[in-house]
């Protein structure tokens, strides 16, 4: 096992259940329970993303690096990339997650030029085989870093020049071609700035058109190399753009259908990017799913009194239990996984919080896995649910779903069956039997 900088967890963090006071335990992710007919492990594919752990420095819009980490300080931005990497194979097996996510610019530097960087990126893909090899860690998704280059100020597949979307299509097959080497299983799009400022500079038929034309770039080069992995696209609505054209799992589905994209793409849906889209996390997850295209998760949370995209680790039992409910009843995220997007405090500036903070999250999703498989094997909502539109199967209901009834024959009916009465939802009810499954597991 690696043992180079974080020498103060000496072991892989065990499982020693609920009871346990050891902080540096997990008390519920049991990666060999069996729940249903996959283990723990199975269901949540955890995976640690690589910019915000293994790059994160503590800072923030108002303030520059509150910590500098040991795989940091060397001479060479090769020598740094090299170290981080090993670093972060290192925090990988310790913490016993079996995947990791990365954008391109994460893994290497980015170089005095377009040509440096590729060279770049080819160096670390190979020094990334040799540590998979050695840990058996595997890759759940690569992307390129299309946002923090100063040339994608103005978007990149979107952007009004075209030199820059040439660019980006460059440094897109680049990063297909690093995914496909390292054996990922996906591939994710994320337009960061693929949105606009202001409408007075803007036409936003021609840059959806772009946006889709880029897509279909990407998928055309897929099929040509026979990259297999899934394709995903992450939805966000804001921040730094003031509007962007992924704005939420709706108007990305509606984009994807629009643009004839639908067939080869499904989501990644992050909490944080749901919340500041206006929407729960549970939403967009049915969003997605009741489409069938949720695809993968980025798993983290916002905080409901900052208006920015905090991505703090996941803790809250009651959203990780409802968002397994819609992931097991689509049995799964198939080549997707839950990967944490997810970054540690401002001060907490002591490598082991890295560790604290991926238990806690792991734990939270195991935990809430635990009570969505007992509230779906209870059919504590479904039986609810399948009774209130219960209407539907036979009769009126019926006739109008299938298609057999008319207007004109909609209303002879209502006039022989007189007002309808309204029943009740019985919101509280429900509420109080999610509850009543949380406190009692």
């Amino acid at each position: 096992m690696l043992n180079k900088f974080f020498p103060t967890i000496n072991k892989p963090i065990p499982y020693e259940g609920k009871a346990s006071k050891n902080a540096l335990a997990f008390k519920y992710y049991d990666r060999q329970q069996l729940v249903g007919s996959k283990t723990i492990a199975e269901h949540l594919r955890f995976s640690v993303a690589y910019w915000h752990t293994m790059m994160g420095t503590g800072s923030d819009m108002f303030g520059g690096p509150s910590f500098r980490r040991e795989w940091h300080k060397s001479a060479t931005p090769i020598g740094r990339a090299k170290e981080t990497m090993e670093a972060a194979f290192e925090l990988f097996q310790k913490l016993g997650i079996e995947y990791y996510c990365f954008h391109d610019r994460d893994i290497a530097p980015e170089g005095e030029n377009f040509s440096e960087a590729c060279k770049n990126l080819e160096t670390m893909v190979e020094f990334a085989k040799g540590l998979q090899k050695e840990t058996g860690v595997k890759l759940l998704w690569g992307t390129a870093n299309l946002f923090s280059n100063p040339i994608y100020s103005q978007g990149a597949a979107t952007s009004p020049n075209a030199h820059v979307m040439a660019h980006a299509a460059a440094q897109v097959k680049h990063a297909i071609d690093a995914t496909k080497e390292l054996g990922g299983e996906n591939y994710v799009f994320w337009g960061g700035r693929e949105g606009y400022e202001t409408l007075l500079n803007t036409d936003i038929k021609r840059e959806q058109q772009q946006m889709a034309r880029f897509l279909h770039m990407a998928v055309d080069y897929k099929q040509k190399i026979g990259f297999t992995g899934q394709f995903l696209i992450e939805p966000k609505p804001c921040e730094p753009t003031k509007h962007q054209y992924d704005t939420d799992a709706a108007t990305t589905l509606y984009f994807l259908k629009e643009y004839n994209l639908i067939d080869h793409f499904k989501l990644n849906i992050e909490a944080n990017h749901a919340t500041l889209a206006g929407h729960s996390f549970e939403h967009e997850l049915a969003v997605a799913s009741a489409a069938g295209k949720l695809g993968s998760v980025d798993a983290n949370r916002g905080d409901v009194l900052l208006g920015w995209d905090t991505d703090q680790f996941p803790t809250d039992l009651y959203s990780t239990t409802m968002a397994m409910v819609v992931v097991l009843k689509q049995h799964g995220l198939g080549s997707g996984g839950l990967n944490f997007d997810a970054k540690v405090r401002r001060s907490s500036n002591d490598p082991v919080d890295l560790f604290h903070a991926h238990i806690g999250g792991m734990d939270a999703f195991a935990h809430g896995l635990l009570i969505a498989q007992k509230i779906i094997d209870d059919k504590a909502l479904s039986s609810f649910i399948e009774e209130r539109y219960g209407s539907f199967r036979s009769g009126i209901g019926a006739q109008m779903m299938s298609g057999k009834a008319t207007l004109e024959e909609a209303e002879q009916w209502l006039l022989t069956a007189g007002a309808p009465v309204l029943q009740s939802g019985r919101q509280e009810m429900l509420e109080n039997i999610v509850n009543s499954y949380i406190f009692s597991y």
